[in-house]
């Protein structure tokens, strides 16, 4: 199931369709469930998830390791493979989202859009990674044997898009005060509207996005690398998920 955020005229001008945002919120709620059935199934993606995260910090550690970008390796890695209760806040979003169609900024609302895609694209992926891993403990080649046997390449590469879309689009609020002062401000009206869990997400990103002063560079050392990673798992090359030197990484100014 493909769902796509439309967005003519460049990164900052999306226009949301109808009745998008209620077939991401329902299609990403059923993916929640997608192991219901098979429990060894839904124990094997929790173990993988966190092996994904813990991959994350390991390919971004020079990143997160300084302080200007610290705040920002950890929403994107919080937000993919977070903490909580997701079920309960797809419920509660479900029940609000004509009214946050109303009520969220173009920006704030696209955002959203654009986040829940990600978790949509990311559950499915993830799901057909559970099926596809070998027996026992989750090792690099037995995830880049899953990985190759997935495929799925156009939908990697989107993945790796949204993300960068995502950032993009903090970036840009962050460097528009009066989009970020509506944000701020809305924080009341949209917790005692039952879409708390939203407004936290966007203030939690634009704080991250404002320490960082700027952040481009960013970004494009994220695309940039989970890009040459889906490329060397592909090919089948060694080190596919970072394991190269810093030096062979690049810096990020």
């Amino acid at each position: 199931m493909k769902l796509r955020v439309s967005h003519p005229g460049g990164p900052h001008r999306r226009r949301i369709e109808s009745g998008t945002l209620h077939k991401l919120l329902t299609r990403n709620a059923e993916l929640r469930d997608v192991f219901r059935a098979e429990p060894e199934l839904a124990r094997r993606l929790k173990d993988l998830q966190s092996w994904q995260a813990r991959r994350l910090l390991g390919t971004y550690k020079d990143l997160h390791d300084d302080p200007r970008y610290r705040h920002a390796v950890d929403f994107f890695i919080r937000e993919l493979y977070g903490s909580g209760d997701p079920r309960a806040r797809d419920r509660d979003l479900l029940k609000v989202e004509r009214m946050m169609e109303r009520l969220l900024p173009p920006d704030a609302l696209a955002a959203l859009c654009l986040a829940i895609e990600l978790e949509v694209l990311s559950q499915e992926l993830d799901a057909d990674l559970v099926r596809a891993l070998p027996e026992g403990a989750i090792t690099e080649d037995g995830y880049a044997g899953a990985y190759r046997s997935v495929g799925r390449r156009a939908d990697r590469d989107r993945q790796i898009d949204l993300a960068h879309r995502i950032g993009e689009y903090l970036d840009g609020v962050v460097q528009k005060p009066l989009v970020r002062a509506l944000v701020h401000l809305a924080r009341g009206p949209a917790h005692a509207a039952g879409f708390g869990g939203l407004q936290d997400f966007l203030e939690r990103g634009l704080v991250a996005f404002e320490k960082m002063g700027g952040a481009e560079q960013f970004l494009a050392a994220i695309r940039d690398r989970e890009r040459q990673a889906m490329e060397d798992l592909f090919a089948c090359r060694d080190a596919p998920l970072g394991a190269e030197s810093d030096e062979d990484k690049g810096s990020v100014a």
